[in-house]
């Protein structure tokens, strides 16, 4: 009887498994899942509860904790994770963006991944989805598990973004799908933009999150016999006999084993009898691969591993968006989740009933109504400065369906409720689609599983990044100042320009005339907004790239089919195997990725109905 492991139960994990156990029942497949399960768990099931698992206590959410950096200040970059069943797809923002078809082609063309262009993905996109949006749209898919609609709400906050963006942006469109990503459907070109109302990754009918483990698990139970998960469970390292992988050691979780005496200590074994599968994300397969002896000799050597295959760009190669999301005081009648985020009881009671019975409102909404994908103008470019031309030149130029920046809006105040007055907020959200910096993560003891590793994404060490963001915040905030809910700046999350600045906000409490002049920055006022950027640019959630997927000789740790150099019987199969950026949040590639691994899997088994 054939055996496979997957060693996270994460969005990656949890679709493979499922496909492969109900394409072939000889199969016996075992999750190991370091958090708890999600079942029927309304901060999980209701779109509107995502910042819950960012409190400080999550059970839901392992927080990664970078080293002090120059660049931020001397911040610590803090980077939560997914860890529940599901991974990301059960705490995330349940936001709808696709890549862009040349970040694809990439992968094949530029780093040598034979089948993981662009025209082998979009199937596997469309495979997974139910697009409940549109009918009859070549690039989307109508069969799949998962749906994507508008949600249960659309914010006047949403609306006033784009009545904004139609006016005051007229070098640019409007389009239907933001993420049909073509270029003739885009319109992309040298100052192509587009302008779009939201999709989300929610239920039109029913008002739920589409995540993993309810679509793909949970409601597939009886076609599942030969598929066992086991949570609270951290994997230690691999087993091998001589080159080949053979299994997994792994202990108990004690935050989710409180009553197990051993917990933590004991160490158990999984045999596996044809393949060991690591899904266990962009910061737990480099640091498995690592106590099991594969990676840098330098770093294995520092904690007292045996090198057993050297391959150099283990846990190197670490990429993730770079975003802020500046804060505004909105007018009363705003439409915002502010006090759903505060758990406020009349606000949870008022939306929990409207989501119950009918599947919508705001607690069926991801705050998230608008969004564009910005190609910059050569005034723009001007604007931007001379840090970000080599980049442009380099990488944007020449690929005409790349966008520079993903702007939004957030009906709400994105962070910890209780740190903000109690009122309604709107943020406008701006994120780096390719960042240039390159982080990496490393163990730091060669036993103890939950050991912090040494992280550093590197934020801000390129001049390229900086520039950008800089200009992003100039930017977006001529867009909020001019929206009808404008009632001004929550100062503490801003520059802080000097009294006498014309940049400095003016305290009216009103929008400005979409006609009104931009604001005029000194270079004084230029260097409060770079202190603003290293202060306050944060993490996406979009971490990829740590185990990328490459020729060996170009510093790769995977092949195109996923096979760990040196090694046989070890796949990876996550967002760690990401060899460049994509732009978009990481959700629908980390789906494509998983059809993608389901299907090379299933055909080295000899499984069909994949």
């Amino acid at each position: 009887m054939l055996t496979i492991f997957h060693l996270a139960g994460g969005t990656a994990g949890c679709l493979i498994a499922s496909r492969l156990s109900t394409a072939s029942p000889s199969l016996r497949i075992l999750v190991l899942e370091a958090g708890p399960h999600t079942r029927n768990d309304l901060f999980h099931t209701q779109p509107a509860r995502f910042l819950y698992h960012l409190r400080p206590d999550s059970t839901t959410v392992k927080f990664y904790v970078a080293k002090e950096s120059e660049e931020l200040l001397g911040r610590q970059l803090v980077v939560p994770c997914g860890q529940c069943l599901g991974g990301g797809s059960s705490v995330n923002f349940a936001m709808y963006t696709r890549a862009a078809a040349s970040d694809y082609d990439d992968w094949e063309t530029v780093y040598g991944n034979e089948g993981w262009g662009y025209k082998d993905l979009l199937p596997l996109l469309k495979k997974t989805e139910t697009y409940q949006v549109a009918k009859d749209k070549e690039t989307h898919g109508y069969t799949g598990p998962l749906k994507v609609s508008y949600g249960g709400h659309f914010t006047n906050i949403g609306e006033q973004f784009l009545q904004v963006a139609e006016k005051y942006d007229k070098a640019r469109r409007m389009t239907e799908d933001i993420n049909d990503t073509t270029e003739k459907s885009l319109g992309y070109g040298r100052t192509g933009l587009t302008k779009s109302t939201r999709c989300r990754w929610i239920d039109a009918t029913t008002g739920h999150r589409s995540d993993v483990p309810h679509h793909f698990i949970y409601a597939k139970e009886a076609e599942h016999p030969n598929l066992e998960i086991r949570t609270g469970c951290l994997v230690k390292r691999i087993i091998f006999e001589g080159d080949r992988a053979t299994g997994v050691e792994y202990t108990l979780n004690p935050r989710f084993h409180p009553n197990e005496a051993d917990a933590g200590t004991k160490i158990l074994t999984a045999k596996a009898s044809k393949l060991v599968v690591l899904s266990a994300g962009t910061f737990g397969s480099p640091q498995i691969l690592e106590r099991s002896g594969i990676g840098r000799k330098d770093v294995l050597d520092r904690v007292g591993i045996d090198c057993r295959v050297e391959l150099e760009e283990v846990g190197e190669n670490y990429q993730d968006h770079n975003v802020i999301f500046a804060p505004y005081l909105a007018a009363d009648d705003a439409e915002t989740l502010d006090g759903i985020s505060r758990n406020d009881t009349e606000e949870i009671t008022k939306w929990s009933e409207l989501w119950c019975t009918k599947g919508t409102g705001l607690m069926a909404h991801n705050a998230i109504d608008s969004g564009l994908k910005l190609r910059p103008t050569a005034e723009e470019l001007k604007e931007i400065g001379p840090d970000f031309e080599e980049r442009w030149k380099e990488y944007f130029e020449s690929a005409p369906d790349k966008p520079i920046l993903w702007i939004g809006t957030v009906s709400m105040f994105v962070g910890e409720p209780s740190t903000v007055p109690p009122r309604k907020y709107f943020s406008v959200s701006y994120y780096t689609e390719y960042p240039v910096a390159r982080g990496y993560v490393h163990i730091t003891d060669k036993d103890e599983v939950d050991a912090a590793p040494e992280f550093d994404p590197r934020y801000l060490t390129n001049k390229a990044d900086l520039a950008l963001m800089n200009w992003a915040y100039k930017r977006t905030r001529e867009f909020a100042r001019r929206m009808t809910s404008y009632r001004g700046e929550y100062t503490p999350r801003h520059p802080r320009f000097s009294q006498e600045s014309q940049a400095l906000a003016k305290d009216t409490g009103e929008p400005v005339p979409v006609e009104a002049e931009d604001i005029h920055y000194t270079e004084e006022d230029g260097k409060a907004v770079e202190r603003y950027t290293r202060e306050f640019v944060a993490t996406a959630w979009h971490s990829i790239g740590t185990c990328a997927m490459k020729p060996r000789d170009q510093g790769g740790v995977v092949d195109s089919r996923l096979n760990v150099y040196g090694i046989q019987g070890l796949k990876i199969a996550d967002m760690s195997i990401c060899p460049g950026n994509v732009c978009a949040n990481t959700y629908s590639t980390a789906l494509a990725v998983a059809e993608k691994a389901a299907m090379i899997i299933a055909d080295e088994l000899g499984i069909e109905g994949i």
